[in-house]
């Protein structure tokens, strides 16, 4: 059974930049699709961006477009999740998750793996 585990979070100040990784274990990833999502306090879990694990083709919420980019090592079985340009509202927990379809892939239905979460804080 495959597992998702998040890590590379922390408290960074605004304009700061850090990168995110998803591992996949247990079992070699054969899901379509990787995706980051977040939830802010109070807030709905919100799509970030997704990658197809095979091709690479990309997606990302206008908000952070030019500012992250989102990635992946077929052969470590790791996503990751580059962040740049890191500012106040970006501060959530972010999750990964993967699923088997294509290109809809900005709600939380049909992602049948999510990681743990890890906690991302921008002070201004």
């Amino acid at each position: 059974q495959v597992q998702l585990v998040e890590s590379g979070g922390g408290l960074v100040q605004a304009g700061s930049s850090l990168t995110l990784s998803c591992a996949a274990s247990g079992r070699t990833f054969s899901r379509f699709a990787m995706s980051w999502f977040r939830q802010a306090p109070g807030k709905e879990r919100e799509f970030v961006a997704a990658i197809t694990w095979t091709n690479g083709n990309t997606r990302y919420i206008d908000s952070v477009k030019g500012r992250f980019t989102v990635s992946r090592d077929k052969a470590k079985n790791t996503g990751y999740l580059q962040m740049n340009s890191l500012k106040p509202e970006d501060t959530a927990v972010y999750y990964c998750a993967a699923k088997n379809q294509w290109p809809v892939v900005d709600t939380t239905r049909g992602y049948d793996l999510w990681g743990q979460g890890t906690q991302v804080t921008v002070s201004s």
